[in-house]
């Protein structure tokens, strides 16, 4: 209800939002399965983090949001530091949570059977339409950098394009997607989301059967 009043009074003011996935960490390159576990960059991340930094220097800033876990919010503040902007976090934009696979070797799980506490689709879609209404209703017409991680951006990606999180190309450390958006367009996406989540969800209740 209180979003549906947001959206309404921010109908029409788009929010640019400067999507970026954290740079390398210290268990990216060891090819470990991180998860929610908090990360830390590594010397290539930082310099990753500069780079995006070098790159968003020159344009008008109003907030910068991170994910709750340590690495994004690293990569976060080095970004926000030229603007003299706070990192504001939210954990809608936390990674996956890959239950039993976190901490695994990532190439031993090639095959295995995913175990039932991962973060389902749907859960991760529904985080998708939250943060991207959140995002719309909270900073509208502004300009927001939002630092995430690979899998919850490509639901973001997949809720903003209408598509399903297959169609989306991931994000590589430290990369920059530029996503243009209204309140009004966060929950009609959102509407599609839902139907998408139900439909992902649908479909595993039936393959378990």
């Amino acid at each position: 209800m209180v979003f549906s009043s947001l959206i309404r009074t921010f109908a029409g003011m788009e929010t640019t939002i400067f999507l970026v996935r954290h740079g390398e960490t210290v268990d990216n390159a060891r090819q470990v399965m991180q998860g929610q576990t908090q990360g830390e960059l590594n010397e290539r991340g930082r310099e990753q983090a500069l780079q995006v930094a070098r790159r968003l220097s020159g344009e008008r800033l109003d907030a910068v949001v991170a994910s709750d876990l340590w690495r994004a919010v690293q990569t976060a503040e080095v970004i926000a530091a030229p603007h003299g902007l706070r990192v504001v976090t939210t954990p809608l934009l936390r990674e996956r949570d890959w239950g039993s696979f976190t901490g695994r070797f990532i190439p031993e799980l090639k095959g295995e059977v995913w175990p039932e506490d991962i973060e389902s689709e749907e859960r991760l879609l529904t985080r998708a339409r939250d943060i991207l209404i959140w995002l719309t209703t909270t900073y509208p017409g502004m300009r927001v950098v939002a630092v995430g991680h690979g899998i919850i951006n490509k639901a973001i990606l997949a809720v903003y394009a209408h598509c399903s999180m297959r169609e989306v190309q991931r994000m590589l450390n430290a990369e920059v997607r530029i996503l243009t958006m209204s309140a009004e367009g966060a929950a009609s996406a959102a509407a599609v989301a839902s139907s998408a989540a139900a439909a992902v969800a649908g479909a595993a209740v039936a393959s378990a059967e």
